[in-house]
């Protein structure tokens, strides 16, 4: 009798992706402020900041993209004292913030860890979820909970190193520290029967449902939701713009090698059949040209009908079997170059059988990209 293989562990590291392919001026930044400490020693974790309970707080940046959540909060930063009046107080650490800046932007490697999702997670799963049904009011407490308590098939991604050192100090894993605000990405399937009776699952259709006003596409998408709901995946993608596109691919792998694994591997039959998905739904976030404005002198796409915020639904859509997209409410803060196009919601359906050609399409994309 033979023997079944069992799959490899969870963690695995993408080592040193190169820190300024991928990220905006602000990202590069906000990335840069989090790990300095790190090019100091390669084998020091960067020190944890305690959460502080004075009345000053984070300087924070409104998000540039709504759909990928938002930058990461900056975490205050130490003033240099100084004898010096105040004018030249300012112009002395404006000059030495350009300094450690360049310095950083030559130095500076951070190597990003893949992890099982545990309850430490929740507060920066939020984070990253809080614009998923745009501005509507639903149980999203409730659905972090699904996403980070299905351990099997589930993947977040946060700097590597934090979770060697803190992992078991706190309650139920976590370590009671600030491991949440250091996560950059997450990425999930849920299968739609399985959890349909949770009330954020029921929110979520009804969500859908509303925004879809095309009568064909809808009969559709409540076929999907319904009787086909047992062999239906929700698929969950969600990261922080400045976490670097290397990472996508393997992302994307570990998500389906897990789902191919949990049809053989889960203690019961129940379970391994909830992964045995014949479609994947995915609800994303486009640009979409609008056509009330006229076209702008300095848009850069001005060409484009549809710029996709995350590169990997390009290659979604032109797979996909059908979708449709609604208008987004929640307040956004547009680029500039982007002035001319509206932010609209994306769902849309991909077979399982196409996830093959998908990953091959988006390896095929980072690699030109690189």
């Amino acid at each position: 009798m033979t023997q079944r293989r069992s799959p490899p562990p969870k963690r695995r590291r993408v080592s040193r992706p190169r820190p300024l392919l991928g990220f905006s001026p602000f990202a590069r930044c906000v990335l840069l402020s989090r790990v300095a400490s790190a090019s100091a020693s390669a084998s020091k974790p960067p020190p944890r900041t305690p959460p502080s309970s004075s009345s000053s707080t984070p300087h924070r940046r409104e998000p540039k993209e709504e759909g990928i959540g938002n930058p990461k909060p900056l975490k205050p930063t130490k003033r240099i004292e100084s004898s010096s009046d105040d004018e030249d107080d300012e112009e002395e650490e404006e000059q030495e913030v350009r300094i450690v800046l360049c310095f950083m932007l030559e130095t500076v490697q951070a190597d990003f860890g893949f992890f099982d999702p545990k309850p430490g997670d929740f507060h920066g799963a939020k984070l990253l979820l809080q614009s998923y049904l745009d501005n509507e009011p639903w149980d999203l407490s409730g659905f972090v909970d699904l996403v980070l308590n299905q351990t099997t098939v589930g993947t977040v991604v946060r700097l590597d190193g934090y979770d060697d050192d803190n992992e078991g100090d706190g309650d139920n894993g976590s370590s009671g520290g600030d491991d949440d605000e250091d996560l950059y990405g997450i990425v999930t399937a849920l299968n739609l029967k399985r959890y349909a009776e949770h009330k954020c699952i029921k929110e979520l259709k009804k969500f859908l449902l509303g925004v879809c006003r095309d009568e064909n596409t809808k009969k559709k998408l409540k076929l999907l939701l319904e009787e086909q709901a047992s062999q239906v995946g929700l698929l969950v993608s969600q990261r922080f713009v400045n976490c670097p596109y290397q990472l996508v691919p393997p992302l994307y792998d570990a998500l389906f090698d897990e789902v191919s694994w949990a049809t053989e591997d889960e203690p019961t039959q129940e379970l391994r059949d909830s992964f045995r998905f014949k479609s994947y739904l995915l609800i994303s976030r486009i640009y979409e040209r609008d056509p009330n404005k006229p076209k702008g002198k300095r848009s850069v796409n001005q060409d484009e009908p549809v710029i996709y915020i995350k590169a990997e639904d390009e290659i979604f859509h032109e797979l996909s079997t059908w979708s449709f997209t609604f208008p987004v409410h929640a307040e956004q803060l547009v680029p500039d170059d982007l002035k001319n196009y509206r932010q609209m919601g994306l769902v849309l359906v991909v077979k399982a059988d196409d996830v093959p050609k998908f990953r091959d399409k988006l390896k095929s994309l980072v690699a030109a990209e690189s």
